[in-house]
């Protein structure tokens, strides 16, 4: 009976693949999304948030602390986001962002696929993917390539820098290529997720219409309201940018007199940060509403209204909220939208 002797150097490599890149599957709420990252915490330091549904963990520095390699924490992840969430990560471990993203997308049955850091192992992974594959092309690009000839990963990767640069141009076929070869230079930095978001609303023309105007802040407004109350944020501030027919921006912000994630809040101060910019005849190209300065919704003291019209609003929007998680986001909107596409 033959048993399998162990490679000390491909393990040395996989013991030198130490960022894990984790997904979580498309449509986790982000609730779901920011409990996965706080099973992160006790790991690593070094976590870096790619919303709406990725992370990055570098474990290079906690591997001794932990006793594990790189693919055992990948495996500890699992189980405890899997234990605590309910959350069913694919996590792709390798020496660099690209190559543990592109990893993450091909797990085995297991959730987790490994490529060890040695130029044959990153080889024999990425050189059969279709061109599509790699992490960070786009579909143009891909079909472009298509088009040359290079169907496959490894093509790409052989193909001379002149070639790739012309086809694809010079900083995006040379960012690529690299990636083909397995390189990434970019580091692991730790952040966390976004305090302000954006909602943007382009027109079909230069818009002269404020009514079309005020009707393009209230779909941004609905839409931040919403997503908002979904990550349990509130903001503090709003801020409105205006795009002109010259392609200047136009920026005023205000401070909200409480933090809230109402969107009828947001409308009425979007409304007044436009109306006091007293614009006549301005030819606008594109509305963009920013909530900013968000804070965890535990931490807004809610007033308690006598208010029972607003009372009433509030639960209707709670009914629109849980409508719309469950048909799909617009499917309940203000009236005033009714005619408007869904963004």
């Amino acid at each position: 009976m033959s048993t399998t002797q162990p490679d000390p150097d491909r393990e040395e490599a996989a013991r030198r693949a130490t960022v894990l890149h984790l997904r979580v599957p498309p449509g986790t709420p982000e609730p779901l999304y920011r409990a996965v990252l706080e099973v992160l915490e006790p790991i690593s330091p070094t976590v870096q948030v790619v919303p709406p549904g990725a992370a990055l963990v570098d474990v290079a520095g906690v591997l001794r602390l932990h006793r594990r390699t790189p693919y055992e924490l990948a495996w500890v992840i699992r189980l405890r986001a899997a234990a605590m969430t309910g959350v069913d990560l694919h996590i792709g471990v390798a020496a660099n962002w690209a190559l543990a993203a592109t990893a993450s997308a091909r797990p085995d049955p297991n959730g987790i696929c490994l490529v060890p850091d040695s130029p044959a192992a990153v080889a024999a992974f990425l050189h059969p993917l279709p061109i599509d594959a790699l992490y960070g092309i786009g579909r143009r690009q891909a079909e472009t390539l298509r088009r040359f000839g290079i169907h496959h990963v490894g093509t790409l990767a052989a193909v001379s820098a002149d070639t790739v640069q012309r086809v694809l141009g010079g900083r995006e076929g040379r960012l690529l290529q690299e990636r083909a070869r397995g390189e990434d230079h970019r580091r692991v930095t730790p952040t966390v997720l976004p305090r302000s978001t954006s909602e943007s609303r382009a027109f079909d023309r230069d818009e002269l219409d404020p009514h079309a105007v005020r009707t393009a802040i209230l779909d941004a407004t609905v839409a931040l309201g919403a997503r908002l109350r979904e990550r349990d944020q509130a903001a503090t501030t709003v801020e409105l940018q205006l795009r002109m027919s010259d392609r200047s921006l136009l920026v005023r912000s205000r401070k909200l007199p409480a933090a809230t994630a109402h969107s009828p809040a947001l409308r009425d101060c979007a409304y007044g940060i436009f109306d006091g910019l007293h614009l006549q005849r301005a030819r606008i190209r594109a509305v963009t509403v920013r909530a900013d300065q968000l804070i965890d919704a535990d931490r807004v003291a809610e007033q308690i209204s006598l208010d029972r019209t607003e009372e009433n609003v509030r639960r209707v929007e709670t009914a629109i909220d849980r409508a719309n998680r469950r048909f799909g986001a617009g499917s309940v909107r203000p009236a005033a939208l009714a005619d408007r596409r869904t963004a």
